[in-house]
């Protein structure tokens, strides 16, 4: 069963040393966050408290059409705003009201923090306490900061969650033993999972953020946490905090990740490793099947990643160890050393390893390499490939379903399209 169950006794760049920047930084705010986030939670609405911009943010990064009626909105700060004339929070109530006369849908709603609300130090946790008290029992208030002064992108789902812990029942200490896979995923993904865990039988499988605002997970002393992104900190923290139970393992990238995350789920609630086995030998022999199709096209090429959604370290992993590619540099804007303990054991030893942003010296460090591909975000990109370099979009891996054993060779082919794209237009 070793051969198929990953068992962590690789090193890697469990104590590489990390080089850290401290510099100009080039990343979105965490409003991104909003775009997956209001997919999930099928009845909620975030207002985003904020400026113009915010606004033509949320709608490019969505491409919702202008007559649509998405779950999302910007309240706007106006110069009369800013300037002191108008009692913002009188405003916000006005803003509040009309939106829940309008639509009578919303079961949970966000005030989102953003730099402009920031700024002039608008309170949206007391807005959000004094309009919970006037909507209850039909519509829920919170808030949360989607700033991107000090955050980078993904860090707008953890604030998110975070706020959202505090509101999850209680289950009582004699509950049977659950899991909670925590992050949000693709509908998809997660049906994927709970088939798996059901076939496994694990028992009570429960998925944060949920797609209802009325099925919030209970929690407990006997719930156990799986993390399915890398960027929950905060969220994690705010769990342990009531009891829950974190499990150690990769994230659900690539086969070995898969394997390794399903098993940590397994071990910890009591699944046999011989029914672990039969529910999982035909996706990973299939996922395997679909990679080694994928391999000559990445095998031997070099990758520079650029921080930029906290994903780095599990996708150079997964490129390395499965793909055959050669890692230059893998950058990530902050690195949670307990979080991410078995993928720094999975990385090959000698990895140059660097934990936020001074983006100067990091593009002299990546026109040095030259490497074959460059994973950055969208304000790089276009310059880099200007200059002759490949590149790929982080912010895609994030917005496309990439987890568990049927979209692995999604996850793959991701990586091989820019390369095919460069070899085309050099023919």
């Amino acid at each position: 069963m070793n051969a198929v169950i990953p068992i962590h006794t690789d090193i890697g760049c469990a104590d590489a040393p990390v080089l850290r920047e401290r510099g100009q930084r080039e990343v979105f705010c965490g409003l991104t966050g909003i775009i997956w986030l209001h997919r999930k939670i099928q009845d909620a609405f975030f207002l985003v408290v904020g400026s113009r911009t915010c606004a033509h943010l949320i709608q490019s990064a969505a491409g919702v059409m202008i007559f649509a009626e998405p779950r999302f909105a910007t309240a706007i700060i106006d110069e009369r705003d800013l300037a002191g004339l108008a009692d913002a929070n009188t405003e916000l109530d006005r803003v509040v009201t009309r939106l829940l006369e309008r639509r009578p849908d919303i079961k949970l709603l966000f005030l989102v923090g953003s730099c402009p609300s920031e700024v002039i130090k608008l309170d949206l946790s007391r807005a959000a306490q004094r309009l919970s008290s006037q909507f209850l029992p039909h519509v829920r208030v919170l808030n949360y900061s989607g700033s991107g002064i000090e955050t980078t992108f993904t860090q707008g789902e953890d604030a998110c969650l975070a706020a959202l812990v505090p509101e999850l029942p209680t289950a009582g200490a004699s509950a049977a033993p659950d899991l909670l896979v925590v992050g949000t995923l693709a509908d998809v993904v997660e049906d994927q999972f709970q088939r798996l865990f059901d076939a496994m039988g694990v028992g009570t499988v429960r998925f944060f953020p949920p797609r209802q605002a009325n099925a919030m997970p209970a929690i407990g002393p006997n719930t156990h946490m799986l993390l399915a992104q890398p960027f929950l900190a905060d969220t994690a923290r705010a769990l342990e905090a009531r009891g829950v139970t974190r499990l150690s393992a990769p994230f659900p990238l690539g086969v070995e990740g898969t394997t390794a995350w399903l098993w940590a789920a397994a071990q910890a609630l009591g699944v046999p490793a011989a029914r672990f086995e039969q529910v999982t030998a035909a996706p990973r022999e299939r996922a395997q099947a679909a990679l080694g199709r994928l391999r000559p096209q990445l095998a031997g090429k070099s990758v520079f990643f650029f921080p930029d959604s906290q994903l780095e370290l599990p996708l150079a992993r997964f490129l390395a160890r499965e793909m055959g590619m050669r890692l230059t540099e893998v950058g990530t804007p902050y690195l949670h050393r307990q979080h991410m303990a078995p993928e720094l054991a999975w990385l090959p030893a000698g990895t140059r390893l660097s934990e936020g942003q001074d983006v100067d010296r990091q593009l002299d460090r990546c026109r040095a390499e030259q490497p074959d591909l460059v994973v950055c975000g969208l304000g790089l990109a276009n310059p880099l490939e200007a200059e002759g370099l490949t590149t790929k979009w982080a912010i895609e891996l994030v917005f496309t379903p990439i987890q568990g054993f049927d979209q692995a060779a999604d996850l793959a082919e991701l990586f091989c399209r820019p390369l095919l794209r460069r070899l085309r237009l050099a023919a």
